[in-house]
């Protein structure tokens, strides 16, 4: 096993060679790295690093970002998912211009009180920007000390986390720990991947205990998950001359503030016939003057805890719906959408 006092310096030279150009790594600004941080959560670097330039680009500052419409930023952020990211985003935007006069907390303390900033994110910011001792502790940071060490404590359990914080704290380098911690999750990104990881130029390959023990597709472990929620939506995508119909989602629900084609929820899968006879249906066509197209379009998205069967429909209608806007069709894509409908304007 690698010897404590070493592990730093063995990681960070290994760094200094490897490393990518990204950047967030290049600036001290808390606001940026913050900015790359909540980005890159649950979101690959090649996918984010676009991301981060265009929302450089629009808000260059913390307080353009927190006098932004919230519209305008989830519009920005089409296309990442788990929009609840954007929305505390902006809130902690907001935080930082009422709460510190528009200056990012040096604090840990006061980094962690901001919307949407966790254990992680804090300890991002305060040893990236302050170089401060925070042992930063992500989803690659798992993954490499799992397998180095061997252990097999789920890491989404409270005992895995506390214990994997720890682990981490007694290896970081404290006279250096921005350099330390970037190294880890580069590492953990670059060759301790997890699929097909790179053991064979490892530097640790010597050390490691999973791969040792050719273990090393045991881990990191993690508690079974329970299956996802199964929903079906049926989107009637209404015609009118150049014009159609969308609505926001307000419910406390997926997608919260998007904009969306009129919903029908259904509890299986239905065909025209049953479309037109569901209460949804009569709750929207007050009158029987519709054009349904028996065709749709069908389609499967996949979000963490649902999976989501989609028919699109499309139906003429003339009369007035005012439970809905009424928007030129080319202008759709105006307004902040879902990754599912954006999908199917573009197909």
């Amino acid at each position: 096993m690698v010897k404590m006092n070493l592990f730093s310096k063995k990681i960070c030279d290994w760094y200094q060679l490897y490393k990518r150009d990204l950047p967030w790594r290049s600036v001290t600004d808390p606001y940026k790295i913050w900015l790359s941080e909540i980005i890159l959560q649950q979101t690959r670097v090649n996918q984010g690093l676009n991301y981060y330039h265009k929302f450089v680009e629009h808000y260059p500052t913390v307080a353009k970002l927190a006098n932004a419409k919230e519209e305008q930023i989830l519009k920005l952020w089409q296309g990442l998912g788990y929009y609840s990211r954007a929305r505390n985003l902006h809130k902690a935007a907001q935080q930082v211009v009422t709460e510190h006069a528009g200056k990012f907390p040096s604090e840990y303390n006061s980094l962690i009180k901001l919307k949407g900033v966790g254990v992680y994110t804090a300890s991002a910011i305060a040893s990236f920007a302050y170089n401060k001792p925070y042992a930063v502790v992500d989803g690659n940071v798992y993954r490499v000390l799992s397998r180095i060490f061997a252990i097999d404590i789920p890491i989404d359990s409270l005992e895995g986390k506390k214990y994997f914080q720890e682990l981490a704290n007694q290896l970081l380098n404290k006279s250096n720990p921005s350099t330390h911690n970037q190294a880890m999750m580069e590492f953990g990104a670059m060759y301790c991947t997890p699929s097909n990881p790179n053991c064979s130029n490892c530097i640790f390959q010597n050390d490691c205990m999973a791969f040792l023990k050719n273990k090393v597709s045991e881990f990191p472990v993690k508690t079974k998950k329970s299956k996802p929620t199964i929903r079906y939506f049926n989107y009637l995508v209404i015609h009118q001359k150049k014009n159609t119909f969308i609505e926001k989602r307000v419910e406390k629900d997926i997608w919260h503030n998007l904009y969306q084609f009129p919903l029908i929820e259904s509890d299986t899968l239905i065909d025209a016939k049953k479309l037109i006879k569901h209460i949804g249906w009569k709750n929207i066509f007050k009158k029987d003057d519709f054009d349904l197209n028996k065709e749709y379009v069908e389609m499967k998205h996949i979000l963490t805890h649902q999976i989501i069967y989609t028919r699109f429909w499309e139906v003429k209608y003339e009369g007035s719906l005012t439970k809905y806007l009424l928007i030129k069709r080319n202008k759709m894509n105006n307004y902040p959408l879902p990754r599912l409908i954006e999908r199917f304007l573009q197909e």
